[in-house]
Order: C-alpha cells, then sequence, then structure tokens
C-alpha cells in the first residue's frame, strides 16, 4: 500500500495496525484517504497518512507549526503573512494571516511587542486556534528564525542571546527560536 496513488474515500490501512495521519480519517476501523495522492506508512510512528497530490489547498489545523512573514505590529498583536505549514513547504499558503496576541509571545511576562519583532521577521509558530488564525510563539523551538536590521536590511547574525548587524554592528532583541539562524524549520 505504501506509495501507491489514492483518491478520498479509499482505503489506507486499518486501526488496528496503524493510527490515522495526515490527511486521512478513521472510520468503523478502517482508516480511509481524505485527499487524493500517495500512500505514506511511517512504520516509526505506525501511522498511515497520505501525501496530497492534488491542487487542493493545504487545510490548517491546531498544534501545526507554521511559517510566516510579520507584516504588521499592533499594540498586543502581531499579524503574519503565512507562507507555508511545516511537512508541506512545497505548497505555499496564499492570501492566509495570522495573528500572535501577546499573552501568546512567550511564558513570561511582555511588556512590548516592538522588543522582540519587527517588520519583514520570518518566525515559526504553533496554531492555537485554527478558526480566529491565532498562534503562540511560547515554545523554545518557536519564535523568529531570520531576522532583519532595522537601519540597512541586512541579516542579522545570532551573537550569545542578542542579534547583532554584521553590515551597521547595531544590536538588537527578538523572540528567537531556538532554530534561529540555521536555516531549519
Amino acid at each position: 500500500m505504501d506509495g501507491s496513488f489514492v483518491l478520498p474515500g479509499d482505503v489506507v490501512g486499518s486501526t488496528e495496525e496503524f493510527v490515522s495521519g495526515d490527511c486521512t480519517y478513521s472510520r468503523g476501523g478502517k482508516i480511509f484517504a481524505s485527499t487524493a495522492g500517495l500512500v505514506r506508512i511511517d512504520s516509526k510512528t505506525r501511522s498511515a497518512s497520505v501525501i496530497p497530490k492534488s491542487n487542493a489547498p493545504v487545510r490548517l489545523s491546531q498544534g501545526d507549526i507554521v511559517v510566516g512573514e510579520v507584516i504588521d505590529l499592533k499594540d498586543s498583536l502581531v499579524i503574519v503573512s503565512l507562507a507555508f505549514k511545516k511537512g508541506h513547504e512545497n505548497r505555499p499558503l496564499s492570501d492566509e494571516e495570522a495573528t500572535i496576541h501577546i499573552s501568546n509571545v512567550r511564558s513570561s511576562y511582555v511588556k512590548d511587542l516592538r522588543h522582540l519583532f519587527s517588520l519583514r521577521d520570518i518566525l515559526k509558530a504553533k496554531i492555537i486556534d485554527e478558526r480566529q488564525m491565532r498562534l503562540s510563539t511560547g515554545d523554545e523551538d518557536l519564535g523568529v528564525i531570520k531576522a532583519y536590521c532595522n537601519r540597512c536590511l541586512t541579516g542579522l547574525a545570532r551573537k550569545d542571546s542578542k542579534l547583532v548587524c554584521p553590515n551597521c554592528g547595531s544590536t538588537e532583541t527578538r523572540k528567537m527560536s531556538s532554530a534561529y539562524g540555521l536555516g531549519v524549520v
């Protein structure tokens, strides 16, 4: 079954053998495809998934990790234009915006969002409410993964807990992901 092409409603496995993974659902002891694509069986997690091979948009759900760009900052909100969902990097999200409320930035008190985010920052966040598209950067691996100097727009380099511009020497702070600057999502 692994690697075979299926259509929505086709059986991809049994709930006795596998758990339902991405783009599948279970009913009556069987796991069915919810989209057209290729079956992927993961022997480590014992899950049956379908890798979409259609033009259907990527579905976003609570708990998904997404990557996007900061396009606006308000007093208590960061507005993010979403680029893609982790695991679906080759399927961009178009015209999808989300927000991070100041209370979901990190576990400690946040006085000013402008000390933790800036326009054009690329960040990784978790969806905590898919209906209102609310995000969180509270976990250590979530937050800004690429930032640019507010003076000269050069990419900032991590130096301890700060970010330094290699061009003009400006020092800035962000709510950095533990993966900042690694090029890993």
